[in-house]
């Protein structure tokens, strides 16, 4: 082995396996930061004094000699110190001070909630600025003046805005799904309110709109009740937590005044009126916007990075924007990303990738405006572009791409419209509301919208040939008669997929009040703020409904007519922007491509071994060698417990495209690791060409893949990218086929550009090019078409295509599911881990469901088959037979019909491979 290696490359392997292992073991120690730890509790003097439970943490090495900014991070409303931790040690790992508190009537701090009121919170939050300035290891800009930021999510977020609105001394802000003006938060559009939205707080020119009933009850009911985790907590806990220090009732601590639980009474009477009548007098508007950033956001200094969820239906993106145009219309510096999460959503990022993102975006705007180091994060706008797939989690979550634009949407949107059309529509309110229209349900998001029939109209655009954008919120007019002043109606934008239910982006509806209208009215309605892709085949549809479940409405019956305004058309905004990447670390990008190195040289020795070790038995079935790929009941398990994959089989037979399809978290990128030999399942096997698959094994040489992502080098240009590639592998250059490979991905002379020039289309087509490489027999493909538009994803379906032939097989998971039925000729659906269909596309759309069938005589059809078991006859014309089928296979019906003497013309499926998936993915436990 050394001779045929030479000593000195063994060696020099050897040499770089030793490096990897020291610079990963370096890297998991340093990727856990080292810090002290300071617990206290905090006297705040305020005109109601509070005891506040305080951790300070410090980065080893920061001293009174070298000392740091300092970062207060703020929790949410219900949570405490406890929950904010690991936002706290990402910031420590950053070198920050941090320190982190349980708010007044939250964990075990005392004193009452006052809704982040100037003279509780904000007062509580400048004390602790005045308590680091005190520190000799925080940085000073001044006497009495520390170098802080704040940062914190929801309840914490409006503490941010407001400190830095109240407080110079704050250097920068990074507030989070939080609200501007809390009484158009839970009142929203009342008449007036657009003209209220900037400037300084004022009762006059603002009339409460909506009442938000059930948000407004949850928020007010975490800090007023016992839980059930409450009580078990004092159960077990041996201290009395009624004494002074004890915490407020999510703590179990005791609850002295049932009906306003932790509150002040002056927010519990906001509450209560509110609650009660519906409405909000100018006294309780007054006290609403001191707790509001909307009261001094014209004074905030401060730079501030807003981030906002899509998925918040109790904080929409709207609240950030009126949010970002204050502080910039008074000159200060504001950068905005929209998320996919929000409070329905389960907090600020949607997934585990886009929590990462907050963490360094954050971490990035403090380290530039507080320790003066990187590069300017600047003011371009960063959002998650939800699409109109909704196939992706059990939830029914829309699938999303990272976009980036110059600036913010308020700034450079540009509009355009789609026609709507529909007759008018008469509706009805029904007595005492009930039931309700479903647009979201607080906190939790389902992905779910219903209206009872007769409660909505709608307007429909015909099905879109190109994609619609719409980044902002969309505008259409619409005449209303019939409704008394002060009605109100619930205007939302739904995405209708062919053959599935209408989804509604965000959970979003927007409540609209009717001014004074003499019977008759036009309205310019504002639709509420989405950044989402309507997708090629879709429709746009815009509802209005009477009612919805989460505002309060007038009990009595009433009917409406609606009909579309004299354009007929929604106006939408959009913007110009670039696919974002997160980018990964250089120490990250270093041990990866080191990694990679290393893992081509121990695959080298491997194959030598094997070769050289004599009587070595070869885990081969000779029966199998055509057989491109066979997984057997594949199981991977983890140690802490965790089935990624319980149950999956099925094959992949030469000059087949198999399309595997599930939602996110259903194994399909762990059973395509397992199979590249990138980890071991714990049960089953998998065979390539009748080889078993292990790690190194050389039947994995007949196999390309392209799995988790682009990894090209952006200073090269593609051709460069592709050589270097396959110079790695050793194999002579000749067996490349450069020249096929170029022409199946269609890549022609663009590849001899730099790949930083790229879009994110060529990016893939080239990182899929390097797969093909030596034009493998097997090719896998983990989501190809991530982040491509129409016209890309159509360029890569002929890409596949004309590669499964000469008796070449193709494997590809995805979630575009009308590519897939473009694409492939058979499918593998999987769920929870295991395998719930398989088979030809045709087989699993038309497994179940309706068929239509064109023939001479309709009639004559639908009698043939009334007595065929399994079949029901829906419906019957003239020339067509509409039939459901119960298990039974539509060429069985096109047999007994042709016995039957009845000419079969056509036969077509009435669903798509999306409703097919959606059923099985569904109903499937």
């Amino acid at each position: 082995m050394a001779k045929w290696l030479g000593g000195r490359r063994l060696i020099a392997l050897i040499a770089v396996i030793a490096l990897v292992a020291a610079l990963i073991v370096w890297r998991s120690v340093s990727s856990s930061p080292s810090y002290q730890s300071e617990e206290f509790r905090f006297s705040s003097e305020t005109a109601d004094p509070a005891e506040l439970d305080v951790t300070v943490f410090v980065p080893d090495g920061v001293t009174a000699d070298d000392p740091a900014p300092a970062v207060i991070v703020a929790h949410g409303f219900g949570g405490s110190k406890d929950s904010v931790e690991a936002d706290a040690l990402a910031l420590v790992e950053r070198g920050f001070i941090v320190l982190t508190y349980s708010a007044r009537g939250f964990g075990t701090s005392t004193g009452e909630i006052g809704l982040n009121a100037p003279d509780a919170e904000v007062a509580d939050a400048q004390n602790l600025i005045s308590y680091l300035a005190e520190r000799d290891d925080v940085e000073l800009d001044g006497p009495d003046d520390p170098r802080v930021g704040i940062t914190g999510g929801s309840y914490g977020g409006a503490l941010a805005l407001l400190a830095a609105g109240y407080d110079e001394r704050v250097d920068a802000i990074v507030p989070m799904i939080t609200w501007n003006r809390l009484a158009r938060v839970f009142f929203p559009n009342g008449e007036g309110e657009r003209e209220a939205a900037a400037g300084p707080a004022a009762a006059d020119g603002f009339t409460p709109g909506a009442f938000k009933r059930e948000w407004a009850g949850t928020f007010f009911g975490f800090g007023k009740g016992v839980d059930l985790t409450s009580l078990l907590g004092a159960a077990d806990s041996e201290s009395d937590d009624s004494e002074p220090g004890g915490g407020g009732p999510l703590n179990g601590g005791s609850l002295e005044d049932p009906e306003c639980g932790q509150f002040a009474a002056d927010i519990c009477a906001v509450y209560a009126d509110a609650a009660t009548t519906g409405t909000l007098d100018d006294a309780g508007l007054a006290r609403l916007d001191e707790s509001s950033p909307y009261s001094v956001a014209d004074q905030i200094d401060a730079p501030t990075m807003l981030i906002q969820g899509q998925a918040d239906s109790l904080f929409p993106l709207s609240e950030a924007d009126v949010t970002a145009r204050q502080i910039t219309e008074a000159g200060g510096t504001v950068k905005v990303m929209w998320t996919a999460g929000g409070h329905d959503d389960g907090g600020v990022a949607a997934t585990d990738a886009e929590l990462s993102r907050v963490y360094d975006v954050t971490a990035d705007w403090f380290d530039y405006y507080l320790a003066g180091n990187g590069d300017d994060p600047g003011t371009e706008f960063e959002f998650a572009q939800q699409t109109g797939l909704t196939t992706t989690g059990r939830s029914g979550r829309p699938t999303a791409r990272n976009e980036v634009a110059e600036q913010y949407v308020d700034n450079v949107a540009t509009y355009d419209g789609v026609d709507l059309a529909g007759p008018p529509q008469e509706i009805v309110r029904p007595p005492g509301g009930v039931p309700g229209s479903l647009s979201s349900l607080p906190g939790l998001g389902l992905g779910v919208a219903f209206d009872p029939p007769g409660q909505a109209a709608y307007f429909s655009s015909a099905v879109l040939s190109d994609p619609v954008t719409v980044v902002g919120s969309p505008v259409v007019t619409v005449d209303v008669s019939g409704m008394p002043d002060g009605g109100m109606l619930f205007a939302k934008v739904y995405d209708a997929a062919p053959g599935g239910l209408p989804a509604l982006p965000g959970g979003q509806v927007v409540p609209v009040v009717v001014p004074e209208n003499n019977g008759n009215v036009a309205l310019e309605v504002t639709l509420p703020a989405i950044a989402h892709s309507f997708e090629a085949d879709h429709r746009i549809m815009v509802a209005f409904a009477t009612t919805d479940r989460a505002y309060q409405v007038e009990p009595t019956q009433q009917t409406v007519t609606i009909a579309l305004g004299e354009d007929g058309a929604i106006e939408y905004p959009t913007v110009a922007t670039e696919s974002l990447t997160y980018a990964t670390s250089a120490w990250t990008r270093l041990l990866i491509g080191i990694g990679a190195a290393v893992l081509i040289g121990l695959a080298a020795l491997f194959v030598l071994r094997a070769r050289r070790t004599k009587g070595e038995r070869i885990d081969h079935d000779p029966e199998l060698d055509n057989v491109p790929l066979i997984a057997d009941g594949l199981r991977k398990a983890y140690k802490d417990g965790f089935v990624a994959v319980k149950d999956v089989s099925f094959r992949v037979e030469r000059g087949q495209v198999v399309g595997l399809l599930g939602p996110n978290g259903a194994g399909k990128t762990t059973t395509l690791r397992m199979l590249m030999g990138l980890i071991h399942p714990t049960d089953g096997s998998l065979r390539v060409f009748g080889h078993r698959v292990r790690p190194g094994a050389p039947v994995l040489s007949r196999l390309g893949c392209f799995v988790e992502g682009v990894g090209l080098m952006p200073h090269l240009s593609g051709r460069e990218n592709l050589t270097l590639y396959w110079a790695a592998t050793g194999r002579p250059i000749e067996d490349a086929r450069f020249d096929e490979v170029i022409e199946i991905a269609g890549l022609g002379d663009r590849l001899d550009r730099k790949v930083r020039t790229y879009s994110q289309g060529m990016r893939q087509r080239v990182a899929i090019a390097q797969s093909m490489l030596g034009l493998p027999d097997l090719l896998v493909l983990d989501e190809p078409t991530n982040g491509l538009d129409p016209p890309q994803i159509a360029e890569m379906r002929q890409v596949l295509q004309s590669y499964a032939v000469d008796g070449r097989s193709v494997l590809v998971s995805s979630h575009q599911l009308a590519e897939v039925e473009q694409t492939c000729s058979h499918v593998v659906v999987v769920n929870v881990g295991e395998v719930i269909a398989s088979g030809t596309v045709a087989d699993v759309v038309g497994a179940g469901g309706e068929i239509d069938i064109d023939t001479n005589d309709g009639q004559a059809a639908a009698a043939a088959l009334r007595d065929l078991a399994g079949v029901k006859v829906v419906a019957a014309e003239s020339r067509r037979v509409i039939v459901e089928l119960d298990g039974v296979r539509a060429g069985e019906v096109v047999a007994a019909l042709v016995v039957a003497g009845v000419e079969v013309e056509q036969v077509m499926p009435r669903r798509h491979l999306e409703d097919a998936f959606l059923a099985l993915v569904g109903g499937h436990e």
